[in-house]
């Protein structure tokens, strides 16, 4: 425990440690998640056509939350009304711009803040024969279609769902295998506004990996390869504790910290959240994001996996790194082959077979905790398993069995 210690305060003392450390958090959190929040994503635009936006996200979100809070339910009624009240505000804030040169800001606000995106993908993916394609690029089917034509909307959800899967050649076992899943999925759906959820599950911590693998490479890169670079292996040799106890040691050290490391972000970002966009929404199911979806979770459920699977990304994507870094007397080829560990396959994921795709999703920090929104499989042994039954703890497993490598690689070359 007192060398897990010493290993763990020198490893803090390095400034490339406290630097990582404060640029992870800083980009996650400062930039990642306030600012995107308070500006980027949810500032109040200038104007109908303007994409610019104002710095004043924490009171846009609440009026963008209020503006749902009459429909309560998913229903074909609730639709119905949703697309009337858009094509008020809509006729309104045409005329006055027509005639007046601009809106007036309290009917422009409304108009912004009617989660018109999430709806409009919505009615495209459930009514795609009601859509006038000659009108996509003017404006969206809610200022057009007829709201008493919106009707039978968790049948179209069953019908859009089925077409999907048959489009992706997801038949016969696979398909009943997937609609099993979508068959716990419970309705009517809670509704209220789900563009808040839709960027923290979608980007925000989805995206989070990809971020800890730069920071976690650069640290753990030189974890073992770095006692070569600072000559000081003849002197780990003459220790009383030995190469094996002190390997464990820096191997326990490097799992500390990327779980450290973790932490101090997640809880920041999830402190960002609670200030922003505060807990409703939780019990809504992620299908108010995305319709053909079949995971039966709501948001926090969706959140929730998403962390953890991150989490368990990251700890075996710190195995792999301390692998190479024993196995490398340059921390700077440890560092560069850690880098290439992650980014290579997520440089080329599009570029190569569905097979080579699916070995991609189960290495470290590569796939994606996004995949409860797909309809992704294995077919394993016979049988089929959803992806985000199995992406979640190989990455991890991959990490575990690299550290006994890790182990022994470094001792033979200390011992060589």
């Amino acid at each position: 425990m007192e060398l897990f210690k010493l290993e763990h305060k020198k490893l803090w003392r390095k400034n490339s440690t406290k630097i990582c450390a404060l640029l992870c958090f800083f980009y996650c959190v400062a930039l990642g998640s306030v600012l995107m929040l308070q500006w980027g994503a949810f500032g109040s635009r200038k104007a109908a056509a303007d994409y610019s936006r104002n710095f004043d996200g924490y009171e846009n979100i609440r009026r963008c939350q209020a503006y749902f809070h009459k429909y309560g339910e998913l229903t074909d009624e609730t639709l119905q009304e949703w697309v009337r009240d858009y094509q008020r505000l809509h006729a309104v804030v045409v005329e006055e711009e027509r005639t007046q040169g601009t809106a007036d800001g309290e009917i422009l606000q409304q108009y912004q803040n009617s989660g018109w995106e999430a709806v409009n993908s919505m009615l495209r993916q459930l009514y795609p024969e009601l859509e006038e394609t000659d009108m996509r690029s003017v404006m969206i089917m809610g200022c057009y279609v007829e709201p008493e034509k919106l009707t039978g909307l968790y049948e179209r959800r069953e019908k859009a769902l089925e077409t999907f899967l048959e489009i992706s050649g997801q038949t016969g076992t696979e398909r009943e295998y997937l609609l099993r899943i979508n068959d716990r999925v419970q309705e009517p759906f809670t509704w209220k506004w789900a563009e808040g959820w839709s960027t923290i599950l979608g980007d925000s911590v989805s995206g989070l990996g990809t971020v800890l693998a730069l920071f976690l490479a650069v640290v753990l890169s030189s974890l073992f390869a770095g006692e070569w670079h600072d000559n000081t292996s003849p002197l780990l040799l003459t220790t009383k504790n030995g190469w094996r106890k002190l390997a464990c040691a820096k191997v326990f050290t490097g799992l500390l910290f990327t779980l450290e490391l973790f932490a101090m972000t997640a809880a920041g970002m999830i402190c960002s959240q609670l200030v922003f966009l505060g807990t409703e929404g939780w019990d809504m199911p992620i299908q108010t994001v995305k319709m053909i979806a079949i995971a039966p979770m709501n948001m926090l459920q969706a959140e929730i996996y998403e962390y953890a699977f991150t989490l368990l990304g990251a700890m075996g994507y710190a195995g792999l790194v301390m692998l190479f870094s024993a196995r490398c007397k340059n921390h700077v080829l440890a560092l560069l082959m850690s880098l290439a560990a992650v980014y290579v396959p997520m440089s080329v994921y599009n570029r190569v077979p569905v097979v080579m795709e699916k070995v991609f999703d189960v290495l470290p920090l590569v796939g994606s905790g996004a995949d409860v929104f797909r309809t992704n499989t294995f077919h394993l042994f016979g049988r089929y398993i959803w992806s985000p039954y199995l992406i979640i703890w190989v990455p991890l497993l991959i990490g575990v069995l690299c550290l006994r490598p890790a182990v022994k690689g470094w001792a033979r070359r200390m011992r060589g």
